[in-house]
């Protein structure tokens, strides 16, 4: 990162700017990347730094609401955590091995289809009669973490179209556990990147801080935001990351 004041200042306020997006919609790289960008990394580094400072979004909703990730059961809770950390260490070794070509293709168009289906969810979920496929939503889950920690622009609007079809979670606890789950999958995706990949450390410190103030407060502004808002909201924002990835 080109260490001036002004940088220092962007990218805290694009920090907090990106944990409190990253929180309600899923969208943080949106901003975080672009961000990231623009104070001087090339693109790997700017990923790899991108998911480290991510961390911060899961630790500041947990610090806020952590007693509710319980909330389904410790067991539900612990499968769902070693799936996470299993597909983001996954993702981050494949990143490191072929560099960030291989889902180049096909990363928008999975981004625009979990958009589009965020629109139609409460149909889909009428039509299944409100049936719970857990087995399906961890495999699932294990496959979107794999690519939250290979790139992860777009991967929590993945996991909302994902939780909102397969599980019985209720949409505030859905935001909640994006946050800390996706958290997770990055932390231990960061594990592999200190070791064999570039990271600008103060950028990450810097983004890291402004995620944790902008995930601490995502729970409170959640509280106000009408779900059927929230995921017109994200599918909207979904649609667009699809477009400009694609672009």
């Amino acid at each position: 990162m080109d260490v001036t004041v002004g940088n220092i200042v962007f990218l805290a306020f694009a920090g907090v700017a990106a944990g409190l997006v990253g929180y309600l919609a899923g969208l943080m790289s949106l901003i975080s990347y672009p961000a990231l960008l623009a104070v001087g990394l090339p693109p790997l580094t700017a990923n790899v730094t991108n998911t480290l400072g991510a961390i911060g979004v899961g630790a500041g909703a947990a610090v806020r609401a952590g007693d509710q990730v319980m909330a389904a059961g410790r067991k539900r809770a612990w499968q769902q955590f070693v799936i996470c950390a299993i597909g983001g260490g996954t993702g981050a070794a494949l990143l490191l091995i072929t560099g960030e070509g291989v889902f180049e293709a096909v990363v928008p168009w999975l981004i625009a289809f979990a958009s589009l289906t965020l629109f139609v969810s409460p149909r889909l979920k009428k039509l299944s009669s409100g049936t719970e496929r857990w087995r399906i939503y961890l495999c699932s889950l294990f496959f979107v973490c794999l690519y939250g920690g290979y790139f992860g622009a777009g991967a929590g609007v993945v996991y909302f179209a994902l939780v909102l079809l397969l599980t019985s979670y209720p949409w505030p606890r859905a935001v909640l556990m994006k946050s800390v789950l996706l958290s997770i999958s990055n932390l231990a995706a960061t594990v592999i990147f200190v070791i064999f990949a570039p990271i600008d450390w103060l950028a990450a410190l810097i983004l890291f801080i402004g995620n944790l103030i902008g995930g601490n407060i995502g729970p409170l502004v959640q509280r106000y935001i009408p779900e059927a808002i929230s995921r017109w909201v994200i599918a909207i924002g979904g649609l667009f990351l699809a477009w400009s990835l694609w672009r």
